[in-house]
């Protein structure tokens, strides 16, 4: 398997997609990922700044990846919290975006959350993720006030209920 690819280079082609449990080998991928997301530069920088997916993290929490089935190339992933039931991560990397990875993950995490038996799942959002997460059937509730120095925006708050 290579893993010699750039997270963020564009895909020549929409690729085969598994969607598999990460592992604490994915932790450097995972982060890259993160760290290098055009969707948190600007303002939303110090959010990702020294941003760390550790394997300890990885293997305590239902982390899920899209990766390429060609050459497990990381798309994005997605990070499901089981108790109190919410999504802590979801990131799709920048040459996979407009590909149907996000709303992939989406549907695995429904899948994921109703196997472990439930109802909903909370999502404060990245503010201009907001509307993907409407997208895919998730519900305002409101909204998480900026916690300077960490968080310096307001997050929307939404809740995906669990079919």
């Amino acid at each position: 398997m290579s893993h010699t690819h750039s997270v963020n280079a564009p895909l020549a082609r929409a690729p085969d997609i598994a969607v598999r449990r990460a592992t604490a080998r994915d932790a450097k991928r995972l982060t890259r990922l993160v760290r290098t997301s055009r969707a948190y530069e600007g303002p939303y920088a110090p959010m990702v700044d020294g941003y760390r997916v550790g394997p300890d993290y990885i293997e305590t929490h239902e982390v899920y990846a899209a990766v390429s089935a060609d050459d497990d190339r990381v798309l994005g992933f997605y990070a499901l919290i089981l108790d109190p039931p919410e999504l802590d991560l979801m990131f799709v990397a920048d040459g996979a975006q407009g590909l149907g990875i996000g709303r992939r993950l989406a549907t695995h995490l429904t899948d994921r959350a109703r196997a472990a038996g439930l109802t909903e799942v909370r999502v404060v959002s990245h503010p201009p993720s907001e509307g993907f997460y409407r997208s895919v059937g998730a519900e305002p509730l409101g909204t998480v006030p900026a916690n300077p120095p960490a968080v310096c925006w307001d997050r929307p708050e939404l809740v995906l209920t669990v079919r």
